[in-house]
């Protein structure tokens, strides 16, 4: 089954399901993001903890037939892509080898891109400058050198590419010291090894709403979730009514946030809509769920009342904005295919099964005449 032509949902895909000696160190011996997703606990009546794999089980991502089977389920539910997040440090990349060995076999053939994770990686998960683990530098002979371990993803037929030239996104542009710089180091060398320049998107989530093409990029992606569009309803007193009759709020931490999904997507839905009418190109993304407390313990946020349903609304609502756009400017980005530790997954848990999958299946893969805005 393939997808709808009219349409294309590129989903964010983590590659941390296997061991690397860095997170060995950092973490402990064998450590890999199911460590975390494994002894979440609920933190309150109601809570939805943990969250465990159904079809694909604690797979590791070293094995072909995984990655075999990631690609055949996103494909026959209408993902066009898989967009690899990508962490390069001044010449050092972690996290690597599931992606090397995709490009080095050129299995599985399905498309994909790659997202430039340029945070420092800390012990708080959040991309602070705090308890740093791995600290991220910039430098022109440092962006020379990215751009040229690049070429060979950028020249495989199954990369992703808009207006014909490859998509590679870059999670934080305004933590780059000069990125009208790096933007012409990077195209001007794809030039010179004979690709087409690349399509620079810039991801907004530390910064809603920014025109990136302010500083050389080609269009900005309205991530989400922008949790910062959320008031704090922990000291409102009406959502807190509101929850408690959905569920019994047993918490007594000050630090954990719990939002209702429902008011909060409509939240980032509106912020989403709000930003896309600036009038520059860019492009739309749409959350699964959002629960980290398997990362963050009592410090998390929590969306509570999440369903397939409600993203199935949302998925709609962004692909019906979508539809009078020019064919190649129909790209929607999805957040995530497998971001486990954060409850942000379409990959089959065991309480829902394939139905987020079978969401995205319904809205995309039936003709975009049929799409009616929620």
């Amino acid at each position: 089954m393939t997808s709808n032509p009219d349409m294309k949902a590129i989903a964010f895909y983590l590659p941390q399901y296997h061991p690397i000696p860095e997170n060995d160190k950092w973490w402990g011996k064998g450590f890999t993001e199911w460590t975390n997703v494994a002894k979440a606990k609920p933190l309150f009546s109601g809570h939805y903890q943990p969250h465990l794999p159904a079809d694909l089980g604690f797979y590791d991502l070293r094995l072909p037939e995984v990655r075999q089977a990631q690609a055949d389920l996103a494909r026959a539910h209408g993902i066009s892509g898989f967009c690899y997040y990508h962490y390069w440090f001044t010449g050092k990349r972690l996290l690597e080898r599931p992606f090397n060995e995709v490009l080095a076999s050129g299995k599985p053939d399905f498309p994909f891109c790659l997202c430039w994770a340029n945070e420092t990686w800390s012990r708080r998960w959040l991309g602070e400058e705090k308890d740093i683990l791995k600290q991220q530098s910039y430098s022109p002979t440092d962006d020379l050198a990215h751009v040229r371990a690049l070429l060979p993803a950028f020249a495989d037929d199954r990369y992703i590419k808009i207006k014909g030239r490859p998509l590679f996104l870059v999670y934080r542009p305004l933590d780059l010291p000069d990125p009208m710089k790096t933007v012409d180091i990077f195209k001007n060398e794809c030039i010179k090894n004979g690709l087409p320049e690349p399509y620079l998107m810039g991801v907004d989530s530390h910064c809603p709403g920014f025109n990136f093409q302010d500083i050389g990029f080609d269009s900005t992606l309205f991530f989400q979730p922008k949790l910062g569009a959320v008031p704090d309803f922990m000291n409102d007193n009406r959502t807190i009514a509101k929850l408690a009759r959905n569920i019994k709020l047993g918490i007594t931490s000050s630090i954990l946030k719990v939002y209702d999904s429902v008011e909060s997507r409509q939240l980032m839905l509106g912020q989403l809509i709000e930003a896309a009418q600036l009038g520059f190109p860019s492009h739309p993304c749409v959350f699964v769920s959002w629960d980290n407390t398997p990362r963050r313990g009592k410090n998390a946020i929590v969306l509570v009342n999440s369903s397939p349903e409600i993203f199935e609304a949302a998925l709609a609502e962004v692909v019906s904005s979508l539809i009078e756009k020019p064919q190649d400017e129909r790209i929607l980005f999805i957040n995530a295919w497998n971001e486990w530790a954060e409850g942000n997954h379409l990959e089959p848990d065991l309480k829902y099964g394939t139905q987020y999958l079978e969401a995205v299946r319904r809205v995309l893969l039936k003709p975009s005449r049929e799409v009616v805005k929620c």
